[in-house]
C-alpha cells in the first residue's frame, strides 16, 4: 500500500482460496490486457475469458501468456464447454484445454440441460486434467431453484471433483442468486450457507450494491465473481471499507 491505515481489514496474499477476486474479461485487447494487469494484477486472483468469446479472441496465446507471466490464473468460460458439449465435442474440448495450457476449466450447464448424475462424471473425468471450477443456476430467469435443490447440486459438484462451485448470476447479475431485479434472494443464500462451506463458492457478483451485500454478510475475504476489470480496485476499497458503502462497517470490527 502507499502509506498506513490503522484498522484495515486483513486480506491473505495471494495465492489465496478465500478473498477470491474472479475478473471478467469479455475482450480486453492485449495493450488493455497489460494496463489492466499493470494496474489490478495484484488484486486479482483468476481471470474468465467470458462465456465463449476465446472463439474469436485475437492474438489468443499472446494475451495468454501475458496473464501467465502475470501469475494470473485463466480459464474459458464454461459456455465455451457448453458449446462444444452440445456438438458432441467433449474430447475435442479436453485437446484445447492442453493446447492453450490451460489449468483450469468450467463446467457449467446455464445454457443446455445436463443431467446432474452426467454432469459430476464429466467433473470428475475433466479434473483429472485440470483443476475445475463448477457453475450451478440457470441463465434461464424463469428457472428458479429451490435453495435445497442448490444445495443438493452443489454439494454433488464438490463431491465428484470442484474445487470451487460458482452461484450463477450472469455478466448482468439478474439470474440464478438474483431476481431480476438485482436483488439477491436472501434466503437463498443463508439456506446455501448453512450447507455449503462459504470458502468453497464463488458467488457472482458484477454489480456493487451485490459486492457490498456479499461483504457485509461473509465478510472481507468472501469470493466475489464477474467482477468488470475496471472495478477490481473499486471492490478492493469496498473490501477495505474505503469507500463509503462500507466505510463504517469494519471499524469497529478490526483490532
Amino acid at each position: 500500500m502507499n502509506y498506513t491505515l490503522n484498522n484495515i481489514p486483513e486480506r491473505p496474499s495471494k495465492p489465496r482460496s478465500n478473498g477470491f477476486t474472479m475478473v471478467m474479461d469479455k475482450g480486453l485487447s492485449l495493450r488493455q490486457t497489460e494496463d489492466f494487469i499493470e494496474v489490478a494484477g495484484s488484486y486479482t486472483d483468476i481471470v474468465k475469458l467470458g462465456w465463449a468469446t476465446s472463439y474469436v479472441t485475437p492474438n489468443l496465446k499472446e494475451k495468454l501468456a501475458l496473464y501467465k507471466s502475470a501469475g494470473i490464473p485463466v480459464y474459458f468460460g464454461g459456455t465455451l464447454f457448453e458449446a462444444f458439449l452440445v456438438r458432441n465435442q467433449y474430447e475435442d474440448y479436453k485437446r484445447v484445454l492442453d493446447k492453450f495450457g490451460m489449468e483450469f476449466a468450467e463446467i457449467s450447464d446455464g445454457s443446455i440441460t445436463i443431467e446432474h448424475e452426467e454432469k459430476c462424471k464429466l467433473i470428475s473425468d475433466l479434473s483429472k486434467q485440470v483443476t475445475v471450477i463448477s457453475e450451478v443456476g440457470s441463465k434461464d430467469a424463469k428457472k428458479i431453484f429451490a435453495p435445497y435443490k442448490w444445495i443438493q447440486l452443489m454439494k454433488a459438484e464438490i463431491e465428484a471433483g470442484s474445487w470451487k462451485v460458482i452461484a450463477e448470476a450472469r455478466e448482468g447479475g439478474n439470474v440464478g442468486i438474483y431476481r431480476d431485479s438485482g436483488e439477491v434472494r436472501e434466503g437463498l443464500v443463508d439456506e446455501i450457507l448453512t450447507q455449503i462451506p462459504e470458502e468453497r463458492i464463488i458467488w457472482e457478483a458484477p454489480l456493487k450494491e451485490q459486492q457490498v451485500w456479499f461483504i457485509k454478510l461473509i465478510g472481507t475475504n468472501v469470493n466475489l465473481g464477474n467482477i468488470a476489470p475496471a472495478e477490481v480496485l473499486p471492490l478492493e476499497t469496498i473490501r477495505l471499507g474505503l469507500r463509503g458503502d462500507t466505510f463504517d462497517y469494519f471499524l469497529n470490527q478490526v483490532k
